[in-house]
């Protein structure tokens, strides 16, 4: 029980390390809070201009979450454990112990969720939020769209009847929940989109 205990704290705790801050202050750029939805994604990394650092958030967000299941798995755990992690690690992101709580929507992390647990659904999912993405130009609209899709396409398409699934289901939940003022947003066209250049 202490194993499980502590494995589940280390993938909040890392779940907790905000890849946009640092990556900010890394290159200088403003606290990625203070723009956009105010939280530290990728996206509001990517509205600096910077785009190598937005690629580098993103890569941050989403490998503490392949990081940690890895090393789940490495110790043995499986089953409730690993969706304990899961989540651990996804709450740690959107609200982190070490910046007051104050995180991103997940989006990334739940990405990195998914490769862990499901490769194949992980590429699936990023080239649906990558189609809607071109399309509408809304980040969030794009990550609503996967999200949704994820349990989806896992369950239906993918065959994937494992406990797995109930990972899927839990993380979009909460990816919709972090989303609700930009689905409020999309609705009352007030969403900030990202104009083609």
């Amino acid at each position: 029980m202490i194993n499980q205990l502590l494995i589940v704290l280390f993938a909040y705790l890392v779940g907790s390390i905000s890849s946009g801050i640092i990556v900010s202050r890394i290159f200088s750029l403003p606290d990625p809070r203070t723009m956009g939805s105010k939280n530290p994604g990728a996206t509001n990394v990517m509205r600096t201009g910077n785009k190598k650092a937005a690629v580098l958030t993103l890569l941050g967000d989403l490998l503490k979450a392949i990081f940690v299941l890895f090393i789940a798995n490495y110790l043995g755990f499986e089953g409730f454990i690993i969706i304990c992690v899961s989540l651990a690690v996804l709450i740690g992101h959107i609200f982190p112990v070490f910046y007051k709580f104050r995180g991103g929507k997940g989006v990334a992390t739940a990405v990195g969720i998914l490769f862990a647990l499901n490769f194949k659904l992980a590429l699936v999912v990023i080239c649906i939020w990558i189609f809607v993405f071109l399309i509408w130009r809304y980040s969030s609209l794009a990550a609503i769209f996967a999200s949704i899709s994820a349990p989806l396409i896992g369950f239906f398409i993918l065959k994937d009847t494992s406990l797995n699934c109930v990972t899927y289901i839990i993380v979009t939940m909460i990816i919709l929940i972090t989303h609700q003022k930009n689905i409020k947003n999309l609705l009352s066209g007030k969403e900030l989109k990202f104009e083609k250049k």
